[in-house]
């Protein structure tokens, strides 16, 4: 059977209304939070397991344990996490252009994802660059902690070289390049259909048609694995080492930002698009294994079925990746759907949490590096370490701050430092 030909919806989109319901305008939609939580969270760990690979990947540090199974976990998980994360971004900034007005939304955007990628930059790559110095050092058993702090600043001193560039805050420039794309295709809209009233409802029976339809899979699955051939690593590349836009990649993020952007203006589609079903299951299972199979192969441009290979690699990573998304979506509604405070916290936290995780991610990994324990356990130890510390600066310093109301949209009372009634 061909696996992109089995449908990507198991109910017909007549049914979905009795399930989709569109939230109250400006309602908060707990399991949207959550699947956005669990994008960037999953972000944290993927990070935390790169020095665990055992494949020499240009990393600040490799760890003496190391296991296969985690450059599988490396290869499924960059597959979908940050598509997921663009697909919900569009689908809020939707909701946020409705309430707020063009003019007021671009102000927003402009505080809420530059101002963080211009500072964080200055702030957060040199620590980031630290890491990668004591790592280098610890190679010559040399370690010392401030020295490459110290050292991290210092690449200050070639600006204006590589400014901008060489940072995992590069998501925060795509974003942005995805909201002017999605900005400047409602202009022309608007300005090639009058007030949009012909154009419109045939855009929106097509998005309808994509989020429910059985056939939706292989029209969406096509031109991504178009994209991806153009890809160099790891089935998607990570754009951070210049800001001439990756059109590939901004292809990629771009429509599913666009995607979510055009669900916002019926919120019903992205429920039928994320609802679970033993399909998407048998796919993202088909697909991954075929994924981490074919990788082996269509990274030696040398082996005599190179070509094959990784036309059969792309196509089974689209799959994987938009089939991975529909369940990410539909597993957190199916379990997440009802207001918990700990997971709206974390909610919360997630934005700031990815934002300052990688230095901290980094320094811990450089320091257990030689330390004879399994490679399991110290994963879990950096992952949790290090969300932990996220979530007690985010606590301390951010929630109830100025820097809360910039990266969350208004100041929230502390959780785990409450201040004392006086």
């Amino acid at each position: 059977m061909n696996p992109i030909a089995v449908p990507f919806a198991a109910a017909p989109a007549a049914a979905a209304p009795a399930v989709a319901r569109p939230a109250a305008a400006g309602a908060r939609l707990d399991y949207l939070d959550a699947t956005r939580a669990f994008a960037l969270v999953l972000g944290v760990v993927f990070h935390a397991s790169l020095s665990f690979n055992p494949y020499f990947m240009g990393w600040a540090v490799q760890d003496i344990s190391t296991s296969p199974l985690v450059s599988d976990f490396i290869q499924i998980s960059h597959s979908f996490r940050m598509e997921a994360f663009f697909l919900l971004a569009g689908f809020f900034s939707y909701g946020l252009r409705q309430r707020q007005g063009t003019r007021h939304f671009i102000v927003s955007r402009a505080l809420r994802l530059g101002l963080p990628f211009v500072a964080g930059w200055f702030l957060l790559r040199p620590l980031v660059v630290s890491g990668w110095l004591m790592g280098a050092a610890s190679l010559r058993g040399d370690y010392d902690f401030w020295a490459g702090v110290r050292g991290g600043f210092d690449t200050l001193r070639t600006l204006p070289d590589g400014l901008f560039v060489g940072s995992h805050l590069w998501f925060l420039y795509y974003l942005m390049l995805a909201t002017a794309l999605a900005l400047l295709a409602r202009a022309a809209v608007r300005l090639t259909a009058g007030n949009a009233s012909a154009l419109l409802p045939r855009v929106d029976r097509t998005v309808a048609w994509l989020a429910a339809s059985p056939w939706a899979l292989p029209v969406l699955v096509a031109p991504t694995a178009g994209a991806l051939w153009f890809m160099r690593f790891w089935g998607m590349d990570t754009p951070d080492q210049s800001l001439q836009p990756n059109l590939p990649v901004i292809a990629i993020y771009g429509a599913f930002f666009g995607l979510g952007w055009l669900f916002g203006r019926q919120p019903g589609n992205i429920v039928r698009f994320g609802r679970l079903s033993v399909p998407n299951v048998i796919l993202a299972v088909g697909s991954g294994w075929a994924v981490l199979r074919l990788s082996v192969i269509q990274g030696d441009p040398s082996h005599p079925h190179y070509g094959a290979a990784h036309v059969g690699f792309v196509v089974c990573y689209a799959t994987l990746m938009w089939t991975l998304v529909a369940l990410s979506l539909g597993i957190c509604r199916k379990l997440l759907d009802q207001p918990r405070p700990a997971v709206r916290y974390l909610a919360d936290s997630s934005y700031w949490m990815y934002l300052v995780h990688l230095p901290v991610v980094v320094w811990l990994q450089v320091a257990v590096a030689e330390l004879d324990a399994p490679w399991w356990l110290k994963l879990a130890g950096v992952s949790v370490a290090t969300i932990a510390l996220a979530l007690l600066s985010y606590d301390l310093l951010v929630r109830s701050t100025w820097l809360g109301a910039l990266l969350n949209g208004r100041r929230r009372e502390r959780v785990l430092f409450r201040r004392r009634a006086h």
